[in-house]
């Protein structure tokens, strides 16, 4: 059976595709700069949209988070010329810190590897002794 793509999933793409394109073009909030939208998840009655962004300057996502929130209303007009939808969601920007998050893990592991690493090449050099 192949995969079910419902239609909040295809409308969350296609506000994806629309919010990147209105967020790159027309807005001019020095705060919101060089953002990437991740995800977007929709209510089943298609009245909110929770969207997920990740920002380059990632000191500055907290600025940036407020200034795409006060600019949710223009940028929900916008969707609603660019997408016929009877009711166009409302929406809330949400920083996605999963990323760093990662980042952060990883960097994690491999001290903890290079650190058993050590502590193994110590023990059999102890041991040729």
């Amino acid at each position: 059976m192949p995969y079910d793509y419902s239609r909040t999933d295809r409308i969350g793409e296609q506000i994806k595709r629309e919010l990147s394109m209105l967020i790159r073009n027309e807005i001019k909030d020095p705060r919101v700069s060089m953002v990437s939208i991740l995800d977007v998840e929709i209510t089943k009655d298609l009245s909110k949209a929770k969207v997920y962004f990740d920002a380059l300057n990632q000191e500055e996502h907290e600025a940036c988070e407020k200034g795409l929130n006060n600019a949710a209303g223009f940028l929900r007009r916008e969707l609603g010329h660019a997408i016929k939808l009877r009711n166009t969601p409302s929406l809330t920007f949400i920083y996605d810190d999963t990323e760093q998050k990662a980042n952060d893990l990883s960097v994690l592991i491999d001290k903890a590897v290079s650190s058993d690493q050590k502590s193994s090449d110590k023990k059999s050099s102890d041991k040729e002794d």
